[in-house]
C-alpha cells in the first residue's frame, strides 16, 4: 500500500516533504515525559520556534512549498495538542481553501478525537497520528499528571480510563471512517516496556494502520529515568510486529519542523537557516498570551 506520505511510507519517507505548522500551543493532558518549549533549540516533540498565528501559517507554508516543491503534506503537531485547539480548525480551513492540493494530517494524544471526526473529515484530513503509551489504566497512570477532559481535570486511575477509553474509540471510528492511523508509543523503561504488545494487540483490533515505537527522550518528570538501548527498542519493536506493522524512520520532530524527512534530522533545517525562505521575520510572530490572559515566557502557559 503507497500512502505517500513521508511518515507512514517509507518510499515516501525520501521523496516527499512535510512542514509542521506550530500553531496549537494548548494540550489537555499532561504526559510526565513531556515539556512543551517555545523558543527552544531542543529537537524533539512539543518544541519550537514559535507559536503562530493561522494566516501566519499560510504564509509560511506557501513560502516553504516555493522553496521545496516536493513539500505535499501540511501537518499540525503542537507543540500541544491540535485537537484542543480551534486555531488547528481555522489552519486547515485557510489551507483548503488556498492551498487545496495539499494533503493534511496532524497528531493528537486522542482524547477529542472521537469527538473532532466529522470537522476533520469535511476538511479533508487524511492521515492522523495518535499517541497511545498504554492500554491498561494502571500502566497510563503512571505516565500522565492529569487529564482536563469537558471542563474537568481528571487525575490518577479515573484520568487514565477516561484518556484510553476516548483513544480506542476515536481509532475505532477514525478507521470506519476511512482515516489512516498511525499509533505512536513512547517505550519508558520500567513502565510500559512490557506492556507494548498489549498496546499493538489493541490498536490493531481497532484498525490502525501501523506502529511507531519511540524512545523515551528524559525530561519533565521522567527526566531521571534512562533511555531505553538500542536493544531494548529493536527487541520491544520485534514483539509488537507479530501484531502490526512498524515504523522505524521516526525522527522524533519537533513541532515546526519541515522538509523531506529522510533528507534532513528534523530541526528547523535548511529553511530556518535561511529566513528569506519562510519570510521568518514577518510570519513568525510569537503568541506570548493565552486565552485566559496569563502569559509564560520560554515555556508554553498549559492553564488555559
Amino acid at each position: 500500500m503507497n500512502l505517500a506520505h513521508p511518515c507512514y511510507d517509507s518510499e515516501a519517507h525520501y521523496k516527499i516533504g512535510r512542514i509542521h505548522l506550530p500553531v496549537a500551543p494548548f494540550c489537555n493532558i499532561q504526559c510526565n515525559y513531556c515539556i512543551r518549549k517555545i523558543k527552544s533549540s531542543d529537537n524533539r516533540p512539543g518544541v519550537a520556534d514559535s507559536v503562530i498565528s493561522p494566516r501566519s501559517a499560510i504564509k509560511r507554508l506557501k513560502n516553504a512549498v516555493a522553496f521545496d516543491p516536493r513539500i505535499q503534506i501540511a501537518a499540525i503537531a503542537g507543540p500541544g495538542d491540535p485537537l484542543a485547539n480551534e486555531a488547528t480548525f481555522e489552519t486547515l480551513a485557510l489551507i483548503k481553501q488556498q492551498l487545496p492540493e495539499m494533503r493534511f494530517c496532524l497528531s493528537t494524544n486522542g482524547l477529542l478525537l472521537k469527538d473532532k471526526l466529522t470537522a476533520l473529515e469535511e476538511l479533508g484530513v487524511r492521515y492522523i497520528t495518535v499517541t497511545v503509551n498504554a492500554v491498561q489504566p494502571e500502566v497510563a497512570e503512571k505516565i500522565y499528571s492529569y487529564v482536563r477532559y469537558k471542563k474537568q481535570v481528571y487525575k490518577g486511575i479515573q484520568a487514565a480510563r477516561i484518556l484510553l477509553e476516548q483513544q480506542v474509540e476515536g481509532i475505532y471510528r477514525a478507521a470506519q471512517r476511512g482515516f489512516t492511523i498511525k499509533v505512536n508509543s513512547v517505550l519508558i523503561p520500567g513502565i510500559n516496556d512490557k506492556h507494548l504488545v498489549e498496546v499493538a494487540k489493541e490498536i490493531r483490533n481497532a484498525g490502525a494502520w501501523i506502529m511507531n515505537i519511540m524512545p523515551l527522550i528524559p525530561v519533565g518528570k521522567f527526566k531521571d529515568l534512562p533511555a531505553p538501548t538500542s536493544s531494548q527498542l529493536k527487541e520491544v519493536r520485534s514483539q509488537c510486529s507479530s501484531y502490526i506493522r512498524q515504523w522505524y524512520l521516526c525522527k522524533q520532530c519537533r513541532a515546526d519542523a519541515v522538509g523531506v524527512p529522510g533528507e534532513e534530522t528534523c530541526s528547523r533545517s535548511q529553511f530556518y537557516a535561511c529566513p528569506s525562505a519562510l519570510n521568518l521575520s514577518s510570519t513568525c510572530k510569537v503568541l506570548e498570551q493565552c486565552s485566559n490572559g496569563r502569559v509564560e515566557r520560554g515555556d508554553i502557559c498549559v492553564s488555559c
